[in-house]
């Protein structure tokens, strides 16, 4: 047995709330960072989507250098990483430390030599560095605060302008860099400043609500865009690569296109009403399309042409991915731990219409009539049917933490110390269990219950009660995960020691205890449609593919998901996908030789 990396399903940037979050682009592609990933994704090719796991801690911005070979990357404790972007080994160039705080943003120079990385320090809030050997090329100074942005000027004679919490925008000769002067034309934070593709000019923005005009050689003052002016912090500003117009991202939750001589605002796209609409950062293409960051994660791409909405908004999971359900080959369910639920098609992702769950979706489970089944730690059971949440919600006696339906589409619910069972909204019978219940899974009216006694209870289910049949035991930690083969006959349990068992559930016992190579918890499993191999997902960052047949063959996906496996699914015969920590959900082609 073999297996092949297939397509990346991208998480999207992660935000904070009154800070703006730096997104980049080189010529189609938009690069952004989300927990310790570096993503980078194609706006023409939705397939064409790559993440770079090297990272120990957080990342905070990344970009790609103008050659385009390698993209320098930065985490919150001060260190660059720079990586090949070309070849599919993501090869380390250098990795330097360069402040000793968070890095806020990072350019590079036109000749993909030389990068300034600046942010939040305690000796120096920025530092200019050869790519090659790390060695200073210049100082950064004169900030009394955290610096926000840097950017270069790509032409000779070099240039770079900073902006920092501290109201002003510093101009730095180059190269070496060194202080030329010091701007003051904000009031408050200055939150980034952008030089235009041809160096003559670079822009600034700040949450004083004001956009700045400079010359790009001198750093003299142009101007002030004053034309119907943002009415919230401005996050982001960005150029046309044709430098004739700018784009500005505000919390006000526009977006507004600038006209650069006549400093007029040519379009304004409002996009909502709500804190997610919030606009924390953008980049403009060399496609000619505007991509704006929203606080919810959301990437919102304009085009000149539309003015009134965005052309399309790339969604998809912002946090780590919870549970996940396969519908068809390419179509799947993904909960995440901030309550949303994501539907994926071949067009990419669409939110779950509907009052979403308070807080981290705890399991989805299919019922036979094509509904969905959601839990939630916000203590609720919720269904979906079609693209929506129907109004519907049951609340459960106490937190729930997994759920499975049976035959007759009667949902079970296990919770801290009972079973719930609930039909068309109400509670049809409850158990109190004297033992704690951990995981769950159910075929026809057949229903296995794990518990933390490190034992599976097998119950039968006649519509009206459940009557206890029988006690499976072979695991060695709490019992995480249980799944059962189509047949119904075969049941894998996996726990939270790393070891999976496979029991026979209608002779009560074990058929093996071989599927032991993972060294953390069982997250999840999942059978083929043949009953023939089983996939599990684990903390340890694992996927492996085992076989019934010969217990000890299996395929080893390692380090399939950073940060750890929360669900693994089929998506057809030979398709896999895991999804995690990272948000991300990745697919492999699984070979099986006969």
């Amino acid at each position: 047995m073999s297996f092949k990396q297939g397509p990346l399903y991208p998480c999207n940037p992660s935000t904070t709330r009154g800070e703006p979050t730096k997104i980049s682009s080189s010529k189609d592609k938009v690069v952004y960072t989300n927990g310790r990933s570096v993503i980078i994704r194609d706006l023409k090719d939705a397939a064409v989507a790559t993440a770079y796991v090297g990272h120990v801690q957080p990342t905070t911005v990344a970009r790609i250098s103008p050659s385009g070979y390698y993209c320098a990357s930065a985490d919150v404790t001060g260190t660059v990483r720079i990586w090949d972007t070309v070849g599919e080994e993501q090869v380390l160039k250098g990795e330097y430390k360069v402040i000793s705080g968070r890095v806020k943003d990072l350019a590079w120079d036109g000749e993909s030599k030389r990068i300034i990385a600046v942010g939040d320090g305690r000796d120096k809030f920025g530092h200019a560095f050869m790519v090659d050997t790390g060695s200073s090329t210049g100082d950064i100074i004169g900030h009394s605060k955290t610096v926000n942005a840097v950017s270069i000027r790509h032409q000779r004679p070099f240039r770079a302008a900073t902006a920092a919490d501290d109201g002003s925008i510093v101009f730095h000769q180059g190269v070496p860099f060194k202080y030329d002067k010091t701007i003051k034309t904000h009031t408050k934070f200055v939150q980034d400043v952008r030089y235009a593709p041809s160096g003559d000019h670079f822009a600034s923005v700040g949450t004083d609500y004001k956009i700045f005009l400079y010359d790009g050689k001198t750093g003299e003052t142009l101007g002030e865009f004053t034309d119907s002016p943002h009415t919230g912090s401005i996050m982001a500003v960005s150029w046309s690569p044709d430098n004739k117009s700018v784009a500005t991202s505000s919390a006000d939750r526009t977006v507004k296109l600038w006209d650069v001589e006549t400093k007029k605002a040519e379009i304004t796209w409002t996009l909502g009403s709500a804190v997610e609409h919030q606009q924390v950062g953008n980049t403009w293409t060399e496609g000619d399309s505007i991509v704006s960051l929203s606080m919810s994660g959301d990437l919102n791409v304009f085009d000149k042409r539309i003015g009134d909405k965005p052309a399309r908004v790339l969604y998809g999971p912002q946090k780590p991915v919870t549970a996940a359900l396969p519908e068809q080959s390419s179509t799947f369910f993904v909960g995440t731990a901030d309550g949303r639920v994501l539907h994926h098609t071949e067009d990419g992702y669409e939110y779950i219409g509907g009052n979403a769950h308070a807080t981290l979706v705890a399991g989805l489970s299919p019922a036979h009539d094509g509904k969905v089944y959601s839990i939630g730690l916000d203590d609720r059971l919720r269904e979906i049917e079609g693209k929506s949440y129907t109004p519907a919600t049951f609340t459960t006696a106490s937190q729930p933490k997994s759920v499975a339906v049976t035959a007759d589409s009667t949902v079970f619910v296990i919770e801290t110390e009972s079973i719930e069972a609930v039909r068309s909204n109400q509670k049809v019978f409850d158990l109190a269990l004297k033992y704690t219940p951990s995981a769950i899974a159910a075929v026809g009216s057949v229903i296995a219950v794990g518990g933390e006694d490190q034992k599976v209870r097998l119950y039968s289910w006649d519509g009206k009660a459940l009557t206890e049949n029988g006690t499976l035991e072979g695991n060695k930690g709490t019992v995480s995960a249980l799944a059962f083969a189509p047949d119904g006959v075969l049941l894998a349990s996996g726990d939270s020691s790393g070891k999976i068992v496979l029991f026979d559930a209608n002779e009560r016992k074990a058929v093996t205890s071989r599927w032991a190579f993972h060294s953390g918890r069982i997250n999840a499993l999942a059978w083929t449609a043949d009953g023939r191999h089983c996939a599990s997902g684990s903390l340890d960052t694992h996927v492996y593919v085992w076989s019934v047949e010969k217990p000890m063959k299996n395929v080893a996906l390692k380090n399939a998901g950073p940060g750890g496996v929360s669900t693994v699914f089929w998506l057809g015969e030979n398709e896999l996908a895991s999804a995690g920590a990272d948000g991300c959900v990745r697919r492999w082609s699984i070979a099986f030789h006969a």
